[in-house]
């Protein structure tokens, strides 16, 4: 990663040293060391800076109109009155769009993942897994927006939008289209019988730090009052790591006994039957993986962030071993094969 920050506008630059400068003295930052620390999906940024007197800090440059930082000032919050292992708030500039948060530290779930083997891939997933149970029990989600019907749907219709049509250049006939819609209101209609609790909506592994205080949770601005196997999907089909299904039942089902136990709102047929369990988050993991093919196709054709497709075939082949599995969803199978057939012939890879 480049050790140089560059601006694109000036006056932005300039608020933003005048917003740092003061705040050097009150916490022992060396202006000289501010460098790039991650960037993500979005417009924003983060920088890491040393201090003399104690760890880095994380600074967040979230620019307005694009961004808007009080949810993330919101969430971070609650996670800290949820003593789950979050960035600390040291400064927020909501107007600007600046935040001085402590560091939850430098390593990935995402990279330790990939060094470890099995063993130390079975503690990490299973820390991400308890961690993940206190969220749900810890988190008020009366707070948050709620992941509704409408935009279940909104997200839904990023596929066809984006991985379809701009990135394959595939028109549907109208029986296509129908038989898309039908699946799209079956998976609406499992996410929303589902108890609610706090979602995170990223809760995978390079949205986790390692650390001694457990996973440090980030990423987390978007979260939402929406469905229970949200969060446990995500973590288990990742976009950027995959196990094979032996690990992701075993993880589940520890999952599934955990939050039981801790009192995570589980229905009549949630709690006490892990295959029905199991479906709905097949399920929701469904809604999520389409959802992903259409954003990482955005993300390329209107964000220049071509990266993101090398990974579609991954998102193919969990939609296609989901939809062979349950007859109700095997109708999605004909509109997923042209695409996914296209995409191996094209070069993209896991």
């Amino acid at each position: 990663m480049s050790t140089t920050i560059t601006w694109t506008d000036p006056a932005r630059a300039q608020a933003f040293n005048a917003w740092l400068a003061p705040l050097a003295a009150q916490h022992g930052l060396q202006m000289h060391t501010l460098r790039p620390a991650s960037a993500d999906a979005s417009f924003r940024r983060y920088f890491r800076i040393d201090s003399a007197t104690g760890p880095s800090r994380i600074v967040m440059d979230a620019p307005p109109p694009q961004e808007d930082v009080r949810p993330f000032v919101h969430i971070a919050r609650l996670i800290q009155g949820a003593a789950l292992n979050g960035p600390e708030l040291l400064a927020v500039d909501e107007t600007h769009g600046f935040l001085l948060l402590s560091d939850l530290g430098q390593q990935l779930f995402l990279d330790a993942l990939r060094q470890a083997d099995a063993a130390q891939a079975d503690a990490l997933m299973r820390q991400a897994i308890a961690a993940l149970v206190q969220w749900q029990v810890r988190i008020d989600p009366a707070t948050l927006p709620n992941y509704d019907g409408a935009l279940l749907q909104r997200e839904l219709a990023l596929f066809p939008q984006w991985c379809v049509q701009r990135e394959f250049g595939v028109t549907w006939t109208e029986a296509q289209q129908e038989q898309w819609s039908r699946i799209a209101a079956l998976l609406t209609a499992s996410a929303l019988a589902q108890p609610r609790v706090a979602v995170h909506r990223d809760w995978m592994p390079r949205n986790l730090m390692v650390g001694p205080q457990g996973p440090g949770i980030l990423d987390f601005q978007d979260a939402v009052r929406g469905p229970v196997t949200y969060d446990i999907a995500s973590l288990l089909r990742d976009a950027f790591v995959s196990w094979d299904e032996e690990r992701e039942i075993d993880w589940a089902v520890r999952y599934w006994q955990a939050a039981r136990e801790a009192g995570v709102p589980l229905d009549g047929g949630l709690k006490e039957d892990f295959g029905e369990f199991w479906r709905a988050l097949e399920y929701m993991g469904l809604q999520r993986h389409l959802k992903v093919l259409g954003i990482f196709c955005r993300l390329k054709h209107r964000d220049g962030k071509d990266r993101y497709v090398q990974d579609l075939p991954r998102f193919f082949a969990y939609a296609t071993k989901v939809a062979l599995r349950y007859r109700q969803l095997q109708p999605l199978l004909p509109l997923l094969e042209p695409l996914s057939g296209a995409a191996v012939e094209a070069g993209y890879t896991f």
